[in-house]
């Protein structure tokens, strides 16, 4: 089956509105959002701009919105049943050309369905998406062993480890903590101890 296939309305009823086969919920991401929203805004990077690349049901839109009130919000998706019914833009990670750049991307539990040279594309593309702050969450292979659910997680990705993702990521990006990452040529300001430790 196509990935485009795959991500029908059975597949978000499963992992998204059913409370025992859900991999996340609604209120679970609204606080990853308000989060997010936070740290940027504790680092003073300006946001007008927010793109969310596989946004998926679209739950970031909301809070980020609130922490960002003059700020416009684009969804991109890949389910073309998404895009029918939420009226998102239909694109990947690994391609989405988008109009100019992005004080803000989100890209919340896209990449592990990608293969490794579409990984790699996708990290590159949202970096050159991206001209503040990206926000990225995607599980690892230890994550997979330790934290994850079988019966809560769509089991058909690319599990990879957190090195292989900080090698990639640390091309374009500095991390700031909890999965934000701010573009190299970003001035922000953080003391030593709010950093993420070695």
């Amino acid at each position: 089956m196509k990935n485009k296939e795959r991500f029908d309305a059975a597949y978000y009823r499963r992992f998204y509105m059913r409370a025992a086969t859900r991999a996340m919920s609604q209120p679970e991401t609204e606080r990853r959002a308000a989060l997010v929203g936070s740290l940027v805004t504790q680092l003073e990077i300006p946001v007008k701009r927010i793109l969310d690349v596989g946004c998926g049901l679209g739950w970031f839109k909301k809070p980020l919105l609130k922490s960002f009130p003059k700020a416009s919000y684009q969804g991109v998706e890949y389910s073309q049943y998404l895009c029918d019914k939420m009226g998102w833009d239909h694109g990947s990670a690994v391609d989405y050309q988008g109009r100019g750049q992005f004080d803000l991307v989100i890209c919340c539990d896209v990449i592990q369905y990608l293969n490794k040279r579409d990984a790699e594309m996708a990290i590159d593309n949202l970096a050159r998406l991206c001209r503040g702050a990206l926000f990225i969450h995607v599980p690892t292979t230890h994550d997979w062993k330790t934290l994850m659910d079988p019966s809560g997680t769509d089991t058909k990705v690319h599990v990879r480890s957190a090195q292989w993702y900080r090698k990639n990521l640390n091309e374009h990006f500095t991390h700031v903590g909890n999965g934000v990452l701010v573009k190299y040529d970003v001035p922000f300001l953080q003391w030593e101890l709010a950093e993420p430790w070695k």
